[in-house]
């Protein structure tokens, strides 16, 4: 087992290391130089369309299963998690202050790689034997670039499958349960079985259930977490122009030891910050396009306008309040990482700190719990067919609670390997594909289907 845990870890620095990140980063400075930086400058109109898109689609035009807003929330139930909490200060442990600027320029690239795969996912969907809408990198890869690449959308599948059991639901499920124990006393077996209830609830009315759920928990747990981060930059408001000047200066300069901080240099902020800012928001992963292919739209477009934001919201939102927050209250020199560290961040700036961490990582976790299910479910049916889902819906409900009780550290480790992994079939894909998602953006821009959105955004 030593020997088979040590090949592993060679495989996943090797999957996770430069080369990886300069892959991630190309394709995503390709596609937004290629589409005129236009998620950054139809960020508007990508919030206009979430909010006009809370309701079902009408009419005949409108196609899919679920409606725009609650495609998202479904693919942020499972960006928005750990890596928001334990990930973001994970990255300023290792990397300081300066890997929160890299997050940032991740994030900032990683719109259009979002962009491009909702695009591309509503494109080349397929409408399975029971008519629900399906798709991702598996189904563009087949059907956009043809039979002899089919191997390609298999080998995203096999990763996607594996890689949801430990990264999407037992890593996950022991977070919930670690949380609640070391906060609240919770035996790990209670929180595992009552997980494993609400979990099973909500799975076994597929994806259209999962995207409603989502619906209501995402955003308020989202509001929660936000606010009271707000909340720890109003007690250090003083504090935040020394902070945000620390982070860029940082970025392009090493950071000396002090407290318990180690010390970084430059490249490593960049190692951490990169790799930290794409296991959070997921962007080049393809995991979010499988979300989005059941959304109700009558254009790829839109829903990538829509897509994009998840990547704004997880990253430039979310990851942000949690990295100001370790920073200005000077927690990052503790000598704490991972949740604790966000943990001590925000108890020192407020009475009842720790445990709102605690309750917003166990929410947060269990949500990717059922965000991961639809993408783990979804690379199953493509391998195996419809006949295979309702056995890995009770497969994966299962697992749950030993995840819970369980030790996990080679399961997280070969599942953020596989994670890595599942990002090379379709960076492939979404470079080859790049002509037909520029296309589809300028021909959308270029007609009436631009007029149409704006009369359903008036609404």
């Amino acid at each position: 087992m030593e020997a088979v845990t040590e090949l592993v870890k060679s495989l996943n620095s090797l999957v996770w290391g430069i080369p990886m990140l300069v892959m991630i980063l190309g394709v995503g400075l390709y596609l937004s130089l290629g589409l005129k930086l236009l998620p950054i400058l139809k960020l508007g109109k990508g919030f206009r369309l979430l909010w006009s898109g809370r309701t079902p689609g009408q009419g005949k035009e409108v196609k899919g299963d679920v409606s725009p807003f609650n495609a998202l929330m479904t693919s942020l139930s499972a960006t928005i998690g750990t890596g928001n909490i334990a990930g973001v200060a994970t990255a300023i442990f290792v990397g300081g202050p300066g890997a929160l600027f890299w997050m940032w320029c991740t994030a900032l690239v990683g719109m259009a790689t979002k962009y491009s795969e909702a695009v591309l996912a509503v494109r080349y969907r397929e409408v399975d034997e029971k008519g629900n809408y399906i798709g991702g990198p598996m189904y563009y890869i087949k059907n956009g670039l043809g039979s002899k690449w089919t191997w390609l959308g298999t080998a995203f599948a096999l990763f996607g499958s594996f890689a949801g059991f430990g990264i999407g639901n037992t890593v996950q499920a022991n977070s919930v349960a670690s949380a609640l124990t070391s906060n609240f006393g919770v035996p790990a077996w209670v929180s595992g079985v009552v997980m494993m209830v609400l979990v099973g609830l909500v799975l076994m009315g597929g994806i259209k259930r999962i995207a409603i759920v989502a619906g209501k928990l995402v955003p308020l747990m989202t509001i929660f977490y936000i606010t009271a981060g707000i909340a720890v930059l109003v007690v250090y408001a003083s504090e935040i122009p020394a902070a945000l000047s620390l982070i860029i200066s940082s970025a392009f300069s090493p950071v000396a030891a002090q407290g318990g901080f180690a010390g970084a240099a430059v490249m490593v902020a960049i190692q951490m910050g990169v790799a930290r800012g794409v296991f959070s928001n997921e962007a080049g992963l393809g995991s979010a396009p499988i979300a989005h292919a059941a959304a109700q739209t009558k254009s790829p477009v839109t829903q990538g306008l829509v897509g994009m934001l998840g990547t704004f919201i997880d990253t430039i939102i979310v990851c942000s309040i949690t990295g100001l927050a370790i920073v200005v209250s000077g927690a990052w020199t503790s000598g704490e990482n991972g949740a604790a560290l966000t943990s001590y961040a925000f108890s020192h700036a407020l009475p009842i700190g720790d445990y709102i961490v605690a309750v917003a990582l166990a929410i947060f976790a269990f949500t990717t719990i059922l965000g991961w299910s639809v993408y783990s479910e979804k690379c199953v049916q493509y391998l195996l067919g419809v006949k295979a889902v309702m056995p890995f819906r009770l497969i994966w409900t299962l697992v749950v609670p030993l995840g819970a009780m369980g030790s996990l550290d080679f399961v997280w480790l070969l599942a953020d390997t596989l994670n890595a992994m599942m990002a090379i079939p379709n960076l492939i894909a979404l470079a080859l594909l790049s002509p037909v998602v520029f296309k589809l953006t300028r021909e959308f821009f270029s007609s009436r289907d631009e007029a149409s959105t704006k009369s359903v955004e008036a609404e």
